[in-house]
């Protein structure tokens, strides 16, 4: 399956984020692996969000009037997946859970600025030519 230019654009945005919030984490924080241990799994949980709403997405449609509930089933195994895996941090004390909530976030934030990753990546032509 391949991959289409916005979740190439989501994928960059959210290691964007990640390097950003790495690099502001590095003047605040004491403990500085467990940070970043946390910081990198929640953008790994990101990505891998992202590419299973493209992915779910891209299925859905093939499916006419089924593909509202395809969609909310996908979105609600993504989200109970991710409360799973924030209790296991939580019970476990692994990894700090608010850290990984926070990198997961940076899905939301870079579906925000993606209309500005797009522009960015059009210009330093990554993608070819504009489409």
């Amino acid at each position: 399956m391949k991959a289409n230019s916005t979740l190439v654009e989501m994928l960059i945005g959210i290691f964007f984020l990640g390097v950003i919030c790495q690099v502001v984490g590095a003047f605040i924080v004491t403990d500085q692996v467990l940070y970043a241990k946390s910081l990198w799994f929640g953008i790994l949980l990101a990505a891998v969000s992202a590419f299973h709403m493209y992915r779910s997405l891209d299925r859905a449609l093939d499916y006419g009037k089924n593909a509202a509930k395809m969609i909310f089933r996908s979105y609600l195994l993504r989200y109970v997946l991710i409360a799973l895996i924030l209790f296991i941090i939580m019970v476990t004390e692994v990894m700090n859970p608010l850290v990984v909530f926070m990198a997961y976030m940076s899905l939301k934030i870079t579906a925000l600025v993606q209309p500005i990753t797009h522009k960015l990546c059009v210009r330093l032509g990554i993608f070819g030519k504009e489409r």
